[in-house]
């Protein structure tokens, strides 16, 4: 179980009552890793979902047979201090359930609540104030990503438009 007073720090929750938060948070586990850390793995079953309360994680995309990622293949980073970016992970809400890029500590030092996807749905199922709650904001979430993939698509288009002058 993670503390009440990391969650409630959280943009995420920030909607839910005190007792709808103490059921969140017994679903909950904290983690911390190391620079260069990886969290986890593109293609990896997606079973949490994950949230940043300290340092920086970046989500790469990994091409397959090709030398390691590095910052140069990071889609999105994301950090405590940026509200939408704070939560990652949300393949663990979409069919395959299969995390779609690998996750790397990017700090000298990061720190993650992990929540469990499948017992996250039950209690959503079970209390829809709080699943309403949790996916408006997951959509807030999906759509500052959607916005960061097309910074990337307008900055790779416009490298190859100067590239073929």
């Amino acid at each position: 179980m993670v503390s009440l007073d990391v969650l409630e720090n959280l943009d995420i929750f920030e909607e839910l009552t005190d007792e709808e938060l103490s059921r969140v948070a017994d679903l909950c586990s904290e983690q911390e890793y190391q620079r260069e850390d990886r969290l986890f793995t593109e293609g990896e079953p997606a079973r949490e979902m994950w949230i940043v309360t300290e340092g920086e994680v970046e989500l790469r995309f990994e091409m397959p047979n090709a030398e390691p990622s590095t910052s140069r293949t990071a889609m999105s980073t994301h950090q405590k201090e940026t509200p939408e970016s704070q939560v990652f992970g949300w393949s663990c809400f979409i069919p395959p359930y299969k995390m779609r890029l690998s996750a790397f500590c990017m700090s000298r030092r990061c720190t993650v609540v992990k929540i469990s996807a499948s017992a996250l749905n039950n209690l959503m199922d079970a209390d829809n104030r709080i699943g309403y709650n949790l996916m408006k904001y997951m959509v807030q979430v999906v759509g500052f990503r959607f916005k960061q993939f097309q910074d990337e698509v307008a900055k790779f288009t416009g490298i190859g438009m100067l590239n073929t002058w």
